[in-house]
């Protein structure tokens, strides 16, 4: 997030079994392998936060290894969204092409390479790595939700709860054990890579779904190519502006907690190992908001007030990190925690909710991962010039105020009771 609530453009069930009998039939066969099916959507979700969630206790260490400066530093968790962002636009395409359970099996194996890669000794080879690491986590963010729709059209509030905590599992997973596993394995390098092994769990797994898939269709086509170009203009919708923009100013907090809350409080006088444990907990807590909101939103015909309550709860916790960092530590990672939790699952869930079919929710999604990564990836490199020219950290946490009074307002537009191609 930390992902979208789309995939390979789709069509309507009853068109489906008409126009794509071979896909339907591909999907009923791994519908009886429903253990299987699970297990792989909850191992993709673990690995979509865990490469990025570990490198924030260790930035600094990674900084002063390449001597690098804040603004310079803040790069490793900035390109991975830049390239979450730009990949976004390559998956569709990708998954009409080669079907979605093979190119998520790819997205995982590239994935594995990417963590791999940023551990090589010479310093592009780290934004290297950084990049290859964004990309395969875009193709993650973009199909696997709209699996998740397309295999579970009737309990997508309850599968979006558990695929938004798995992910949020597996980000505060990798940032607790992120500084034990560099003084167990003896370097920063060591702790990066070790998450290679989830990874390549996870594209095992996904190797006999991706060959039941292909087996199904023949050509490991998605979808029909004529879904793709019908469905509303989402970009004369406000509606669907308004929630990518929701989606990418959550992102943008999101990520420069992650980049940069470790670093607020040890700049305070909290030891690393300490910072690195409040964070975790910040993470932890985020599962509590991410599994509650989306439930609560599904049984809702607003969400306006859900917008403005996870909206509020960051601001808060924004606040607290402003007036007492170190004192208060632990409140505002829960409150902030919980807030972050809740915008991540309320901007999945409105995914779904905002759209009238499944197509035009892969379109949306496919739109707003896009969009809002792109947006997002200012944030961790505008806060750290900021903080680099002043000289600490008020300024940019009340440019983190502003960005949730915004998504508060988005909130409210993106949560009303429309549907995109109502004239919305």
């Amino acid at each position: 997030m930390s992902g979208p609530l789309s995939g390979t453009p789709l069509i309507d069930a009853e068109e489906d079994l008409v126009a794509a009998p071979p896909v339907t039939a591909a999907r009923l066969r791994l519908r009886t392998h429903p253990a299987l099916l699970l297990a792989g959507i909850v191992l993709a979700a673990l690995n979509m936060r865990a490469a990025l969630a570990g490198v924030s206790p260790l930035l600094s260490e990674i900084g002063a290894h390449f001597h690098l400066a804040a603004a310079a530093s803040s790069l490793v968790t900035t390109i991975p969204l830049i390239f979450m962002g730009l990949g976004s636009l390559a998956a569709p395409k990708l998954a009409r092409r080669w079907g979605t359970e093979a190119v998520l099996c790819g997205a995982l194996v590239l994935l594995c390479g990417g963590i791999v890669l940023r551990i090589a000794p010479p310093v592009v080879a780290l934004f290297a790595g950084c990049a290859v690491v964004g990309a395969s986590i875009a193709l993650l963010n973009v199909l696997m939700p709209g699996l998740i729709k397309r295999d579970f059209p009737e309990r997508a509030a309850s599968m979006t709860a558990l695929y938004s905590t798995a992910m949020i599992l597996g980000a505060t997973v990798s940032a607790a054990s992120a500084v034990p596993l560099e003084n167990a394995l003896g370097s920063w390098r060591g702790s990066l890579v070790s998450w290679s092994l989830l990874a390549a769990v996870a594209a095992v797994v996904w190797i006999p779904q991706a060959v039941i898939a292909r087996r199904g269709t023949g050509t490991g086509a998605a979808t029909p190519a004529h879904t793709v170009e019908n469905g509303p203009k989402l970009s004369r919708s406000p509606l669907a502006w308004q929630v990518t923009l929701f989606m990418g100013s959550q992102s943008l907090v999101a990520y420069v907690v992650i980049a940069w809350m470790p670093t607020i409080f040890t700049d305070h006088g909290m030891g690393k190992s300490e910072a690195g444990l409040v964070f975790a907990f910040s993470t932890l807590v985020q599962m509590v908001g991410s599994f509650v909101v989306p439930m609560l939103a599904g049984r809702m015909r607003r969400q306006r007030l859900l917008g403005v309550g996870v909206s509020a709860l960051m601001a808060c916790g924004v606040a607290g990190l402003l007036v007492a960092p170190v004192a208060g530590a632990w409140l505002w990672a829960a409150i902030l925690g919980t807030g972050q939790g809740g915008a991540l699952g309320l901007a999945l869930t409105m995914m779904v909710l905002r759209s009238g079919d499944a197509h035009t929710a892969a379109r949306l999604s496919g739109m707003a991962q896009t969009g809002g990564y792109l947006l997002a990836a200012a944030g961790p490199l505008a806060l750290g010039g900021v903080h680099q020219a002043t000289g600490d950290w008020t300024v940019p946490l009340l440019l983190l105020l502003g960005v949730c009074a915004g998504l508060a307002l988005l909130g409210m537009g993106a949560g009303r009771d429309r549907r995109i191609g109502d004239g919305a």
